[in-house]
């Protein structure tokens, strides 16, 4: 079938990681439709780049025009590719499914391309997009033409979250929610770090460590896993054996009982650590230790040091990663700093990596806690981190002033009784305890920490108090970045 005739309807299109795929389709000559709840940048781009796409909010009753518009497309489509954020009851897909379209998860769909390339696949906790991007920009520069799928958009692809190559070479985010890598095969795998999260799927560490291993398991005998040996989960991964636990594989693999495949170790103690501190534009060392995985990767693949060393160095970050932007308010200049930090460890690398960058300016940042089951789970981590932040024994504290908005709530992953027992109120409150304040703190008291709501009452606060020369950092992984986007007319410049 041509691919001018083959049409591919995405359920939940506005998503960073299925966009990404979208992307892919429609730079491939495929006709593409999809749907959302809400309309953002990545909706606008993707009609602007010849894709149909029905904003939900817009439909008023199931009977509306706009409703019979999608049921349209769905009819016309040969595919169907979904968000792993749909629900198993989303009316879309059932009625896809009820019309009997093959139905694919992001992930599937993903790990399908997996299967016909030579797959990097970059996975972790942490650090993941950066990575990622760092290796196809790596290996773009060396002449590889890359194909490159990841879940931020990557300035040096022209501010998009994928490139479509010439080569067999592909270069993933290998996301552990729901266990999505596992319908990944790659050649090499990069692992950065393990940490505790998605409690609401994995339930503890045990089971964590248990996935990440599976899917380790995925490369071949000629494949390379790539560690981050500074981190101690990994390193635990690694001694034990690692086995194939699946008992057939895709066609083009051959089965086997153990997997052996080479191991390349990278750490904060090699030699070019020195090196690529003074090289890089994106500060902290946790980018440090994301570019020495990127190199490690480059010689693997033989690119010369010289090639990769220039790349990095030029590397200039991606959205939302320690994104930063000159602004004016009141005729005052500031800096805005986007950041997707949602997890503890990143809130905290983040914040010191600001204060490093940034040694004696004031600093204040805007949090949205991201998910209530997420809040709930590492209730004590985000309390500490959050407190320790706003005091510090030697030198200036992190960050001066902390706004923490409502909890971003994610649909159909959410429960109702969690929810009953978590708030940004308390965690204000929780805060405030730790660092010697026990009354609530609100909009109308000075303080170091405040709760704000929402990120309209949060830039009006911000046009009244500030006074010029403060660094802002918006911090979360929901739609708390759209109060950089409100600024946007007053960005001076971009860094």
């Amino acid at each position: 079938m041509s691919t001018k005739k083959l049409k591919v309807h995405f359920i939940g299109i506005g998503g960073i990681g299925v966009s990404a795929l979208a992307r892919y389709y429609l730079e491939k000559g495929y006709q593409i439709s999809g749907s959302d709840l809400v309309s953002s940048e990545i909706t606008d781009v993707l009609k602007k780049l010849g894709a149909k796409i029905v904003i939900k909010s817009k439909i008023k009753n199931q009977k509306s025009k706009l409703q019979l518009k999608i049921q349209n497309l769905l009819k016309q489509a040969n595919l169907i590719i979904f968000s792993p954020a749909v629900p198993k009851n989303h009316p879309d897909l059932r009625e896809a499914k009820k019309l009997k379209i093959k139905c694919l998860s992001y992930p599937r769909a993903l790990g399908e391309l997996t299967k016909k390339h030579f797959t990097i696949a970059v996975a972790g906790s942490h650090g993941k997009s950066t990575v990622a991007a760092m290796i196809g920009v790596l290996l773009e520069k060396a002449g590889f033409s890359p194909t490159v799928i990841v879940g931020t958009k990557v300035k040096e692809f022209g501010s998009s979250n994928c490139r479509v190559g010439r080569s067999k070479y592909l270069v993933i985010e290998a996301d552990e929610h729901f266990a999505s890598f596992l319908n990944y095969w790659p050649k090499i795998i990069v692992l950065t770090n393990i940490e505790v999260d998605h409690l609401d799927f994995y339930k503890n560490l045990k089971n964590i460590l248990k996935t990440f291993k599976k899917f380790v398991s995925h490369l071949p005998e000629n494949g390379v896993l790539i560690a981050n040996k500074d981190d101690k989960r990994i390193l635990r991964m690694l001694k034990s054996k690692i086995k194939n636990p699946y008992k057939a594989e895709p066609s083009g693999f051959r089965q086997k009982s153990k997997i052996q495949f080479k191991i390349q170790k990278y750490s904060l103690r090699q030699n070019e650590t020195k090196k690529l501190r003074k090289i890089l534009k994106i500060p902290g060392e946790f980018n440090v230790s994301n570019a020495l995985a990127a190199l490690t990767v480059a010689r693997v693949l033989k690119i010369p040091d010289r090639i990769s060393f220039k790349t990095l160095s030029e590397y200039r970050g991606s959205w939302r990663r320690f994104d930063i932007k000159k602004i004016r308010i009141n005729n005052k200049e500031s800096t805005i700093i986007d950041d997707y930090a949602h997890h503890p460890t990143q809130i905290r690398v983040t914040l010191r990596a600001a204060r490093e960058k940034f040694p004696k300016r004031k600093i204040w940042c805007i949090f949205q806690p991201h998910q209530y089951q997420r809040t709930y789970y590492l209730w004590n981590d985000f309390v500490k981190v959050l407190s320790e932040a706003l005091r510090q024994a030697q030198g200036k504290p992190p960050v001066d002033k902390l706004i923490i908005s409502d909890i971003y709530s994610v649909a159909g992953r959410e429960s109702s009784e969690i929810k009953k027992k978590v708030s940004s109120e308390k965690l204000v409150r929780e805060i405030n305890k730790k660092i010697g304040h026990n009354q609530v703190t609100t909009v109308t008291q000075l303080c170091p920490v405040m709760y704000i709501p929402n990120s309209k009452e949060v830039e009006r606060y911000l046009n009244r108090n500030l006074q010029g020369g403060e660094v802002v950092i918006v911090m979360g992984a929901g739609d708390i970045y759209e109060l950089s986007l409100k600024f946007k007319g007053r960005f001076i410049f971009k860094i």
